[in-house]
């Protein structure tokens, strides 16, 4: 299969954003993508640049560095060279009132040298029409969704068990992680769409690292290197016989992402009733992966998984201490984090070919965190799971 987004592929995405445009901003005449996320995902390159999309009329992507570099690797059917806003307002000769922007991405440095060019009167945001866009996939989205899916199995089941060894700190892991991944076909980098957020290789712990507060809106912890590098591991936590070790990590191929988690338990088997919670995780996920059919609703499986709960498992689900998410599953395609999340608040119901990665996890004090997680395709039948089915836990001695 072509790394380069066929014409029709972008078609059909641009048809699509058009029409939820129509429907729910029925005045609206002129949409302006800059982040290079959405750049590839209408475009199919990452230009600097801009993509200025008119009401009926045939979408222009003006791109300042590289022309040469996205008229080679893009099949979209109009693409010009700039030098800089001026030259593409040139071919503006009246503007709209408003016009829809990413409010979630755009500084408001880069918004007044745009609007210098385009003095348009205000602006609206457009950030959840193309999140709806995205959301669910195309068979040529999902074949690349589980290409990234197999590797992710591979190195987490079967090529992390034989890494790991007593004394190697959590650094280690992560670096020689870092290497196994890329040469099994990692495209070398997980992207988010939350903002400023980076996370290098994985969320990764030895024994209760893994309960170590961080920035990052999930459950999992991470002590990282310092203040300034809150991931990679700790360069002075090794591995001793009866630690758990918890990765959490997304992997990607040609630009989409799969997300999986692992644990495993390291030279001695953990108390029996640690392995009851972690089970009891397992059959989260699977219950959750049942309900993920065309015409469920995300906040009603949230909330039938949550009520289900005693509120002694509760405690420490989904997060360690008041550092508790309220989700248990979210949306993974070109970024980690899509929507929509399974969630309170998402009521618009599942369609066939969306993406979920689904994480339910419960801190353990003194011990760290355990769970699971997998990336799920919507289907008729319910979630299949594109990242293996091991239930985790992995006994390495």
């Amino acid at each position: 299969m072509t790394d380069i987004i066929p014409a029709s592929e972008l078609k059909v995405r641009m048809n699509r954003f058009c029409q939820i445009m129509d429907q729910q901003h029925p005045e609206w005449e002129m949409a302006v993508v800059f982040s290079k996320i959405n750049m590839l995902y209408f475009a199919g390159s990452m230009a600097d640049g801009v993509l200025i999309i008119e009401r009926g009329k045939d979408a222009i992507l003006w791109a300042r560095k590289s022309y040469e570099r996205t008229s080679k690797e893009s099949e979209f059917e109009d693409i010009r060279q700039i030098g800089s806003f001026r030259d593409a307002a040139e071919n503006y000769a009246t503007l709209p009132k408003n016009v829809y922007l990413e409010t979630e991405f755009v500084p408001l440095a880069a918004y007044h040298r745009f609007q210098k060019h385009f003095p348009f009167e205000s602006y609206k945001s457009l950030d959840f029409q193309i999140a709806q866009t995205r959301s669910v996939k195309s068979n040529w989205e999902v074949k690349h969704i589980e290409e990234a899916g197999a590797i992710h199995r591979r190195v987490l089941e079967d090529i992390v068990p034989t890494m790991l060894r007593e004394g190697m700190t959590e650094t280690d892991l992560a670096a020689e992680l870092y290497q196994v991944m890329v040469k099994e076909g990692h495209h070398g980098t997980a992207r988010f769409g939350m903002h400023d957020t980076e996370i290098v290789v994985a969320q990764l712990g030895f024994g209760d690292s893994s309960l170590y507060p961080t920035n990052f809106d999930g459950p999992g912890g991470n002590r990282g290197l310092n203040a300034a590098v809150p991931s990679l591991g700790n360069r002075k936590r090794k591995l001793k016989k009866g630690d758990l070790v918890f990765v959490d990590m997304g992997l990607g191929v040609n630009g989409y992402h799969s997300d999986k988690t692992m644990t495993y338990m390291f030279g001695e088997s953990l108390p029996q009733e640690v392995i009851e919670i972690h089970k009891q995780c397992v059959n989260i996920q699977d219950k959750v992966a049942e309900m993920l059919k065309p015409g469920n609703i995300p906040e009603v499986i949230y909330e039938s998984i949550m009520e289900d709960l005693s509120p002694e498992f509760q405690k420490n689900f989904m997060g360690f201490g008041n550092r508790q998410v309220k989700f248990i599953g979210h949306g993974i395609g070109l970024t980690v984090d899509e929507m929509p999340v399974l969630a309170k608040g998402f009521k618009d119901p599942l369609v066939e070919n969306m993406v979920f990665a689904v994480e339910p996890k419960k801190g353990i004090e003194g011990i760290g965190m355990v769970g699971i997680e997998n990336t799920f395709l919507v289907t008729p039948e319910g979630g299949r799971s594109l990242t293996g089915t091991n239930p985790g836990l992995i006994f390495v001695k």
